[in-house]
């Protein structure tokens, strides 16, 4: 799928991570001189404007990508409360519009919906579970928007784990499964990353593995706790 085209230029932060985490190739431009130069041979993806930031440059650029020969599209737009009721005479400039601060969820559902309706490209493939977000393209894992810094076997066992949500796996199975039969070290292993990514995962968000006494660990509830 071809980048999509960011204004500003630098990037804000939480924009560049949303997009990063959800696996969205992307290039931030402040003009249309760096919009055309930046240009890939396909075209662009489509734009996210960040109009809350500096709104007169921000609708110009909006301006300027409708009227290219080939029109830049779809165009999102990231706005505050206060420009809420200029977007009804603006509507040309934008197909869909998001208000900042912004969810990276709601962000990426936007994006989603975009591109499935303008027919651009694919999705990369996710895992979602609650806040949970592991692209499994680019092996990058979030938590309510913000990145979670796992290594190679700390983000294979959460994936497995949140592939199957509810199922209960014994230390041995998760061993083979995830580390593979030939693997020979003890179940300690799985104790000791199991530790290790509820730490990252963060207190509020922890009990997504639970301990099963007696038999391993379960991802998230049980299908009989969601039926009660």
């Amino acid at each position: 799928m071809e980048p999509i085209l960011v204004f500003p230029d630098p990037a804000p932060p939480e924009l560049a991570q949303a997009l990063d985490l959800s696996g969205y190739a992307w290039k931030a431009a402040n003009d249309e001189i760096a919009v055309s130069r930046l240009a890939p041979d396909d075209g662009w993806a489509g734009a996210i404007i960040c109009a809350y930031l500096d709104p007169e440059r921000a609708f110009a650029l909006c301006r300027a990508i409708r009227k290219r020969d080939v029109p830049l599209e779809p165009v999102l737009l990231l706005v505050n409360g206060t420009q809420l009721g200029d977007l009804e005479l603006r509507d040309d400039m934008f197909d869909d519009f998001c208000l900042a601060p912004f969810h990276p969820r709601e962000l990426e559902a936007r994006l989603r919906h975009l591109f499935w309706r303008s027919g651009r490209g694919t999705q990369p493939e996710l895992v979602e579970y609650g806040d949970l977000v592991l692209n499994l393209e680019t092996y990058q894992a979030g938590i309510a928007g913000k990145p979670l810094d796992l290594t190679f076997m700390e983000y294979e066992l959460l994936k497995f784990l949140s592939s199957n949500p509810g199922k209960v796996f014994t230390r041995e199975t998760l061993l083979s499964r995830v580390w593979g039969y030939e693997y020979y070290g003890g179940a300690r292993t799985v104790d000791v990353h199991i530790r290790r990514l509820r730490a990252k995962l963060g207190e509020e968000h922890a009990n997504l593995i639970q301990t099963v006494r007696s038999v391993g660990y379960r991802f998230g509830q049980s299908r009989w706790s969601l039926d009660r």
